[in-house]
């Protein structure tokens, strides 16, 4: 028995978001706990999952704000690293119309791109006792911290952590576009499970028929599991049965389904529902093992997830927001 069910490496971050006008006709932002890997141990923990984070912050007030109310999800933090010298990274988020962002960094240097390797075997006990290592791409855009996430993954590969991966693609954090492709590419040759929006589809096939996209990558990577979600239009899952794994599978070996999206007239913003979404797929990883799904059990984990995610759209910020089991279940009804 492994005390964690989730331990995911990465950003945590202060997500500043758009709160309406002062009277002087300024823009208001109002200060959300957010970064991805944290958003979906949040939802995580939601489920009754047990996770574990490994991280950094400044020491400084917004990193202090942010130990104060990821620990108060549940999330273990005894991994999370406070860096004395270089201040936690900030997002400053513009919602457009129809609810989709543009995101201004603050990382130039920002706290988590100092996480070392030698801080992540510190703290290895995290990932050795997780039955789910996750990742993402944010935790590459530097050699430093890319040094500790391939630390991460060595280790999480020796103890037979399944290995979740999300690209989580944010083109202003990359040096250049080939950069991002190669980084990401990396991280596709890593993964058992894979949470990949339709633009990501789009940038690392050059595809725009996504499910033409998807295929590219089955055959690239051969991954078990591939969620890929569109927005509002829903997602689709793309599982290959365990004896079928053997190097060479094609589409065809796949078993899929699909679920349109939740549309939500209550929407305000997108901020987290993607992490919603893969957190809530991981709890269903750990539900059935990455051996057990069918067509049934897919389309069960997809309902779900969309229907969170859709919950998510509705809120501000994303971490301390996620929604109860039972809130989705109603939703769903």
């Amino acid at each position: 028995m492994r005390q964690y069910d989730v331990t995911a490496l990465g950003e945590l971050l202060i997500d500043f978001t758009e709160n309406g006008t002062s009277s002087q006709g300024n823009p208001l932002f109002e200060a959300n706990p957010g970064g991805a890997p944290c958003n979906l141990l949040a939802m995580l923990q939601k489920l009754g999952d047990q996770t574990a984070f490994i991280g950094k912050v400044g020491d400084d007030m917004f990193g202090n704000m942010l130990e104060a109310r990821a620990g108060s999800t549940g999330i273990d933090l005894s991994g999370l690293v406070k860096d004395p010298d270089i201040n936690t990274t900030l997002a400053f988020v513009h919602t457009l119309e129809g609810g989709d962002r543009e995101f201004s960094f603050y990382r130039k240097p920002g706290a988590d791109m100092m996480l070392r390797e030698e801080e992540v075997l510190a703290h290895r006990d995290l990932i050795e006792n997780a039955k789910i290592f996750h990742y993402g791409t944010l935790s590459m855009t530097d050699d430093v911290v890319e040094a500790a996430t391939r630390k991460a993954l060595t280790i999480a590969k020796e103890a037979g952590c399944v290995l979740s991966f999300d690209p989580n693609l944010r083109p202003p954090l990359w040096s250049s576009e080939e950069k991002a492709k190669e980084k990401i590419a990396f991280g596709l040759t890593q993964c058992d499970v894979l949470k990949i929006s339709d633009n990501e589809i789009e940038f690392m096939t050059d595809k725009t028929d996504l499910e033409e996209g998807v295929h590219d990558l089955i055959r690239q990577y051969q991954i078990p599991l591939i969620l890929a979600t569109y927005g509002k239009d829903g997602s689709k899952a793309y599982y290959l049965p365990k004896e079928k794994r053997n190097g060479a599978a094609s589409p065809e070996d796949y078993v899929t389904a699909f679920v349109p999206g939740f549309i939500n007239p209550a929407t305000i913003e997108t901020t987290g529902a993607g992490d919603t979404f893969g957190g809530c797929s991981i709890h269903f990883v750990l539900k059935y093992g990455l051996d057990g799904f069918d067509v049934d059990k897919l389309t069960e984990l997809l309902t779900f997830a969309n229907a969170a995610a859709s919950i998510t759209t509705t809120r501000k910020g994303a971490l301390c927001v996620m929604p109860e089991k039972q809130e989705v279940l109603d939703f769903i009804g």
